[in-house]
C-alpha cells in the first residue's frame, strides 16, 4: 500500500486532472451557468442537482465498466450522442426564452431534476472525460477495490463542487440581468455557447 506520502501527489493528480478536463466548458457545465444566470439560485438548484446525480451515476458507470459494454452494443454511441443533442435543443430554447428574473410574477418553470439528470447521463463528454480522469490515476496499486472507492468518492467530492462553482458563476451575472433587453442577450449567449460546446464535445 502506498503509505501518506506517497499518495499526496496521486491524490493532487487526480483532483486537478479533474477539475481541468470535468470542470471544464462543455454541455452539462455550461448549461449549469445558463440556469444560474436565466433563473437563479433557488429555481436553477434542483435542476443541478440532476446534473450531479447523473454525472455521479456516469462516474459509477465508468467504474463499474457499464460504459464499454454500452459503447459496444451497435449504435450505441449514437443513441447517446442523438439523445443528448435533441434535449440540449430544447434545453438552449429554454434558456434563451427565459423571462427576466426582474419578471418575479412571471412563473414560467425552469427544467426539473429529471431534466438535469437527463443531460448529464446523455452528455458525451462526460463519459470520455470521467474515463479519461479514472484511468489515468493509480492511488492504491496493489488493492483494486480501495483504489476503486477512493476514487469514486474524490471525483464525486469534485462533480458537486465543479457544478455549484458554475452555478454560483450563472447566478452572479443573474445581478446584471434585471434589463430586459441585457437579460434577452445574455440568456441567448448562453444558450447559443451550450449549442457550441456539445458540438465541440461530440466532434471531440
Amino acid at each position: 500500500m502506498n503509505g501518506p506520502n506517497g499518495l499526496y501527489y496521486p491524490i493532487l493528480t487526480l483532483l486537478l486532472t479533474s477539475l481541468v478536463i470535468v470542470g471544464s466548458p462543455g454541455p452539462s457545465t455550461i448549461s449549469a451557468t445558463a440556469m444560474g444566470a436565466a433563473y437563479g439560485f433557488q429555481r436553477s438548484l434542483g435542476y443541478v442537482c440532476g446534473l450531479i446525480a447523473g454525472t455521479v451515476a456516469v462516474l459509477l458507470a465508468v467504474a463499474a465498466g457499464v460504459v464499454a459494454i454500452l459503447l459496444s452494443v451497435p449504435h450505441g454511441a449514437f443513441v447517446l450522442t442523438v439523445l443528448s443533442a435533441v434535449y440540449i435543443l430544447y434545453l438552449a430554447f429554454k434558456i434563451a426564452t427565459a423571462p427576466p428574473l426582474s419578471r418575479r410574477e412571471d412563473q414560467a418553470s425552469a427544467p426539473a431534476f429529471s431534466g438535469g439528470f437527463l443531460l448529464a447521463v446523455a452528455n458525451p463528454k462526460a463519459y470520455l472525460a470521467i474515463a479519461a480522469v479514472f484511468a489515468g490515476v493509480s492511488l492504491f496499486h496493489d488493492q483494486r477495490l480501495l483504489d476503486v472507492t477512493v476514487k469514486i468518492t474524490l471525483l464525486a467530492g469534485m462533480i458537486v463542487a465543479i457544478h455549484m462553482i458554475w452555478l454560483f458563476v450563472g447566478v452572479s451575472l443573474s445581478r446584471f440581468l434585471q434589463d430586459p433587453a441585457v437579460s434577452r442577450i445574455v440568456n441567448v449567449a448562453l444558450a447559443i455557447l451550450l449549442i457550441v460546446a456539445t458540438i465541440v464535445a461530440i466532434l471531440e
